[in-house]
């Protein structure tokens, strides 16, 4: 499952998954500030309480042993154990330590339960591996994957503007598609397709082509293309950033520009991510410290040099 930019090695924050929720090792669903000292003491609890459910669900759609049929099956009673853990029941059973501490922020934060359902319905589309024509079925599938956890935090924080959450929306999204593009090597070989029919076509490429894993002119052209709409959906949402108050505004700017700087090694390897993954090194640590720094309203995202 994918969702924002987990497994770039950028340090844990909220609005990284679009995916940021990626289910390949331990330290997957690094969207979450659940180690991190910018996180607000007061929201640890809650925050791990929905990193923990959303983990779980996507151990169950993409790690269970079982076949398509049987992960569907545990998510469709991973979402009735939701649904009663918002009515103030848990039942005890393997899920009980998820969802007690997810009933007490369900009730103490009043978080909104639709976003936690988002998600299960993206977990669910993920166990078919889906083919996307287009763009928009791309988005739509990040609107369910990533944004809700965006919305989760900013719901944390007390941040409800409509400004904000679109912001929000478009940071996650972002960072969901940067993931993808940092992740076809991965991918690929797993029968996961997120690069859209349509924009293969139009680079006269197929799927077929990508799961041969040889980068080409025209693969590159692709590459090269997509990672600057997640650049330019990024610059959309990271005035976010500015914003939103103490720590997490902190934690935000840092992985607005870790997604960049991912971006941004990307392009260093000439677009060539079919058969290798870029991943940050620690000298990237201080340059995107910088830049989170020089941050400003009209100037969100210092210093991006994207080829």
């Amino acid at each position: 499952m994918a969702s924002g930019l987990a497994g770039t090695g950028v340090a844990p924050a909220p609005w990284r998954a679009a995916g940021t929720i990626r289910s390949v090792s331990v330290d997957h669903y690094e969207n979450f500030p659940v180690a991190s000292i910018l996180c607000p003491p007061a929201l640890r609890g809650p925050v791990q309480a929905i990193y923990h459910f959303a983990r779980t669900a996507d151990d169950l759609a993409d790690e269970g042993p079982g076949c398509a049929a049987e992960r569907l099956a545990s998510l469709a009673a991973y979402r009735a154990a939701l649904d009663a853990a918002a009515a103030g029941r848990v039942a005890d059973g393997p899920w009980a330590g998820v969802f007690l501490p997810l009933a007490r922020t369900l009730r103490e934060q009043h978080l909104p339960l639709p976003l936690l359902h988002d998600l299960l319905d993206a977990f669910v589309q993920d166990t078919g591996n889906p083919v996307y024509a287009d763009r928009t079925q791309l988005l739509s599938y990040c609107r369910r994957s990533a944004n809700p956890i965006g919305r989760l935090m900013l719901h944390l924080a007390g941040v409800q503007d409509d400004v904000s959450l679109k912001q929000s929306d478009a940071v996650c999204s972002a960072l969901q598609l940067i993931n993808f593009w940092q992740d076809p090597s991965v991918d690929l070989p797993r029968g996961r397709h997120y690069i859209p029919e349509a924009d293969l076509a139009r680079h006269g490429l197929t799927r077929s082509d990508l799961r041969a894993g040889v980068d080409s002119p025209a693969t590159q052209a692709l590459l090269r293309e997509l990672c600057h709409w997640a650049a330019t959906l990024m610059q959309q949402g990271a005035p976010l950033a500015c914003r939103v108050p103490g720590r997490l505004g902190w934690e935000l700017r840092g992985v607005v520009q870790g997604g960049l700087r991912i971006l941004e090694r990307i392009g260093q390897m000439h677009y060539r991510t079919l058969n290798q993954r870029p991943a940050l090194r620690p000298l990237d640590l201080p340059v995107m410290a910088w830049r989170a720094l020089r941050m400003r309203p009209g100037r969100a995202t210092p210093g991006l040099t994207l080829p």
